[in-house]
This record gives C-alpha cells, structure tokens and sequence, in this order.
C-alpha cells in the first residue's frame, strides 16, 4: 500500500475530513488532497507529525511493503467493522447512479408539490363561473390528477430506490477505496462544484420569490378571485421548480460525500445515520400523512406545503434529541 492511500485510510478510520488533518498538520486543505492522490510526497518534517497523530511508527507510513493494522493504533477503535473495499469501477457506477437517481427523486418532490394545482385553479375558476363545469366535476378532476401525480412520484422514489439498493453500504458502512478511486472523485466533485453552487443558488432564490405572486394579488387585486387561485398556483410552480435545483445537486454532492467519507458522511456519521435510519422512515411517514390529512380536510394546498420546510428543519432537532438520549443511555 502507498502512502497516499495510507493517508486516506488512516484519516477517514479517525472520522477526519481533509479540513481536519489539514488543520491539525498546518497545511493547507489543497496539500492533503495533493497527498492522497499522489500528486506530491509530504516532506519529512511532515512525515513524521504524521505519524504521531495517527499513533503509527514512520516506517509503516513510509514502506509500501508495510500494511496498516486496523487493531492497536492509537485513536483507533479495535473493534471498528471492516472497512468495504471500493473498487474505480464501483465507484464510478455509484456517482453514475446518483446522477440518474438524483433526476427521478426531485422529479417526484416536484409531483408532489404541484400536484394540487389543478384541483385549486379549476376550484377557482369554477366559482368565478369562468368554466363550464360544475363544482363536483371541477373538484373531481382536480383530484383524478393530483392522485396520478402522487402516485407517479411514489413510483419514482420506490423504483429509484430499489435501483440503488446495491450501493446502500457506501452512505452506511466504513470504506476502503482502491488506489485512485479519491483522486478521480475529487476530480469529478470540482467539476461539477460550479454546477451545484449555481443550482443551490436559483433553488433557494425561486423559493424566496415564489410568494410574490401572492403579495402582488394582495396589494393590486384582492377581491379577484381568479387572480388569487393563478397566484397560489405559480407559487407552487415556482416553489417546485427551486425544490427540484435543491433535492437534485444536494443528492448528487451527497455521493461526493458518501465515497470519500467527508462532510455528513465522516466515519461517525455514517454510524449515526445507520442508527437513525428507523427513525427517519418513521418521521417523514408521520410527515407524509399529517400533510395529506391536513390537505383534503381543509382543502387549503396554498397553505400546507408549508409542511414540509418545517418538517426538515424539525427533522434535525428530532435526531439531535435522539442523539442526546442514545449518548446518556
């Protein structure tokens, strides 16, 4: 083993990011990415803090003929599960697959979101009289359409999840990448860093804005009822749109995270997230249900899709609770 990848596997069995052995080394971030990539070698001085920061002996971070032993370094668990070895071509199917998944899950937030459109537009409408059907048929069809929608986007996030089911353990277990799996994830992360900067950026803008149409209704046209329901409707629309920017790149960087341990995704975390898998199904379910009970018993979609950014900032509070209690038990 070289002494890039020794790098690598010593750094993430300690759950650090390159930011942390960085700051740790006082070295630059830039330097330990070079590192592990094999682009240039540590000088000794840093060798040698090296080796007593991650509890091994020069030699065995030196030798490529010295393997690392995963029991007995100092910081390191001995009981820590065996890492999973992650071959290039693994890796690149992996990232390959948040890509497509990335698509297809946003899509079906999106169906979600603007699923009752219809049924708030033609509800509209048809008490203004400006179409010709009655308030059953209105109602109806608004709801025939909202069910469809709904139901195509469970049938992207089931099929999108049975499809990823193979890489389930890279966002789950400890990992071990083959030689130049880091470099060539690094690699395709900065490619794609301007990407997800600029499609975070129009997401959460178009959420901003996605009320206006509201407030312009309100200030210019408060009594127009037909006004009011096209309003609420490109509110959704809008809303959607930013949602999908979202959902997409943060899934996308997400897999940047998962294949080199960083970010949500460090060694601990990943043991945090194992423990708090139950939880999350259960909590987005109850989410999920309150939403659509609330929806069709006050009809009022303009109103509680609020549901969901609190539901997500709630989310945090409720795993860091979670996390609280497991630590004193």
């Amino acid at each position: 083993m070289i002494l890039a990848d020794k790098i690598i596997e010593l750094r993430k069995k300690n759950g650090w990011s390159q930011e942390d052995l960085a700051e740790k080394l006082d070295v630059s971030r830039q330097s330990i990415s070079k590192w592990e990539s094999a682009q240039s070698i540590p000088d000794m001085n840093r060798i040698i803090a090296m080796s007593q920061i991650f509890g091994v002996s020069t030699d065995v971070l030196l030798k490529d003929e010295l393997e690392l032993s995963t029991a007995g370094q100092q910081g390191l668990a001995v009981d820590e599960p065996a890492a999973r070895v992650v071959t290039i071509e693994e890796a690149n199917a992996f990232l390959d697959h948040k890509n497509s998944a990335s698509g297809r899950v946003a899509l079906g937030v999106l169906m979600c979101i603007i699923s009752p459109v219809l049924l708030i537009v033609l509800g509209g409408l048809q008490e203004a009289g400006r179409i010709a059907l009655t308030e059953n048929q209105a109602s109806g069809l608004g709801l025939l359409v909202l069910i469809l929608l709904i139901g195509a986007a469970v049938a992207l996030f089931v099929t999108t999840g049975l499809r990823g089911r193979r890489f389930e353990y890279m966002e789950q277990e400890m990992l071990e990448t083959a030689y130049g799996v880091a470099g060539m994830a690094r690699e395709r992360r900065e490619r794609y860093r301007s990407v997800n900067v600029r499609q975070l950026t129009i997401g959460i803008v178009l959420c901003v804005i996605g009320v206006i149409p509201i407030f312009l209704i309100q200030l210019f046209a408060e009594n127009n009822t037909v006004a009011q329901v096209l309003s609420v409707g490109a509110m959704l629309v809008l809303i959607a749109l930013g949602v999908f920017l979202i959902v997409r790149t943060c899934i996308i960087w997400g897999g940047f995270q998962a294949l080199l341990e960083e970010g949500d995704y460090t060694r601990g975390e990943k043991l945090e997230n194992k423990k708090n898998a139950t939880l999350s199904t259960i909590y987005w379910l109850a989410v999920t249900a309150g939403y659509l009970a609330w929806s069709f018993i006050t009809m009022q979609w303009y109103r509680t899709w609020i549901v969901w950014p609190v539901a997500g900032v709630a989310f945090g509070i409720v795993t860091a609770i979670a996390k609280a209690l497991r630590s004193r038990g």
